[in-house]
């Protein structure tokens, strides 16, 4: 389910040709139905796609949503029952596909990304068939953002119930879009730390942070990017699959893509500004090392350079260059006291400059 794993078909395998995940998230593939419209309701979990066609009413809008993807001969037997095109089969398997629609004959192929949790390096594959009065999804996984359009179908009284297929696509589409908004301020609260800790004291943890910051950030755009390109294919293209009721919608979901994008251009911007912070941080906090070094030095050379003449030792009673502290009784004291003097008296003078 890392949007940042690699799959390909081996070298010389013909097009069409369907090969399982090598991933494999779902033990056993699960088959759900929903058929609708504005009177009737019906949910249901298939054992085989045949009952997927027996309805109540011929007008109703039916989804099939498949979660799991390994088991192979269900999902031919999907591309033979309902037309579906092989290539677009094989894209579904191929997990590491890009965002992007196709348009076949009959029915139109949507790939994109879902965030789950906390981090868009987790974003499940999403792969969708939309064909008049019928909707089929197909994810890796089960339980997923989609539940809140699951859970207003039944209510009735909503669009969802009075449009099609294609009205259910774009709630579905504008759903996994919308989950990208809590995962974003999360990444803004993540920033405000870093940068509180990165002032008050910089480490090689937060720095580390900001790398991980900076690879779910790149990973998010690895998934908006696309889906804006996908949304603004869905609305340019001339297709009787897609109304102008539900492009109008659309459209509202391309200005949130939009501003995802910004929004997330802005907070990698922010972290690139968090590591010249923390080089800031340990620039000035060396600084202040240094600082408080070279004040010490600079104090003790004064006394080093009295310790240094008496230390000569010249003690010529003949000469009179002699040195009568050596036997003064006072003198010791008073080298002791003249160092003292002159670290108090600079410790002043660098108060008074504030270099301290």
């Amino acid at each position: 389910m890392l949007i940042l794993k690699r799959h390909h078909d081996e070298p010389g395998t013909g097009p069409g040709t369907l090969l399982a995940p090598k991933i494999k998230l779902l033990e056993n593939t699960t088959v759900e139905l929903i058929q609708f419209n504005k009177k009737f309701y019906k949910e249901v979990v298939l054992e085989n796609i045949d009952s997927s066609l027996s309805s109540e009413n011929d007008n109703v809008i039916t989804w099939i949503n498949v979660s799991g993807l390994h088991d192979i001969e269900l999902i031919r037997e999907f591309g033979e029952q309902y037309n579906l095109h092989k290539l677009a089969l094989e894209d579904l398997l191929n997990l590491a596909q890009r965002p992007k629609m196709e348009q076949y004959d009959d029915h139109l192929f949507v790939v994109f990304k879902m965030a789950k949790g906390q981090s868009p390096e987790q974003a499940e594959q999403v792969a969708m068939f939309i064909a008049d009065k019928l909707l089929i999804t197909f994810q890796e996984m089960k339980g997923d953002v989609f539940e809140p359009v699951k859970r207003r179908l039944p209510l009735g009284k909503n669009r969802l119930r009075k449009s099609g297929s294609d009205f259910l696509a774009y709630a579905l589409i504008d759903q996994s879009v919308d989950e990208l908004y809590p995962l974003l301020e999360r990444y803004s609260e993540l920033i405000e730390e870093l940068e509180e800790k990165m002032m008050d004291k910089p480490g090689r943890e937060q720095l580390e942070d900001v790398h991980r910051l900076k690879r779910g950030l790149l990973a998010l755009k690895r998934i908006i990017w696309p889906e804006r390109e996908l949304i603004n294919k869905l609305l340019r293209d001339e297709s009787a699959l897609i109304c102008d009721d539900s492009k109008l919608y659309l459209r509202d979901v391309h200005d949130h893509t939009v501003q995802l994008v910004e929004i997330t251009e802005t907070y990698r911007d922010m972290t690139m500004d968090l590591v010249d912070l923390y080089l800031s941080s340990v620039s000035n906090h060396m600084n202040e090392v240094m600082k408080v070094l070279t004040m010490i030095a600079t104090i003790f050379i004064p006394m080093t350079f009295i310790a240094g003449i008496y230390g000569m030792n010249f003690n010529t009673a003949s000469s009179p260059w002699s040195m009568p502290e050596l036997q003064w009784y006072w003198g010791y004291p008073l080298a002791l006291g003249s160092m003292l003097a002159m670290a108090v008296v600079m410790l002043v003078y660098f108060k008074r400059k504030t270099w301290l």
